[in-house]
């Protein structure tokens, strides 16, 4: 891993990011705004239902199939 390896988002997590997880807080981004959270193997499922329950998860891609929407 170097400094511009990313990592996951899970709290204390220091591990290579596999997954990103696309998600939106619809009470105050708009309906197309997507804002990520990468995630490792071990915590994927955890980060997801964390985001899940609350209505925020909208996809979870591989990172390296993830594309930016334009203008992000």
């Amino acid at each position: 891993m170097t400094d511009e390896t990313p990592v996951c988002s899970a709290k204390g997590c220091r591990t290579a990011a596999v997954w990103v997880l696309a998600w939106n807080n619809p009470k105050i981004h708009t309906p197309e705004r997507r804002k990520t959270w990468l995630a490792c193997e071990e915590h994927r499922e955890h980060l997801s239902q964390f985001l899940g329950v609350r209505g925020f998860l909208k996809d979870v891609v591989k990172f390296e199939d993830w594309e930016a929407p334009e203008g992000a």
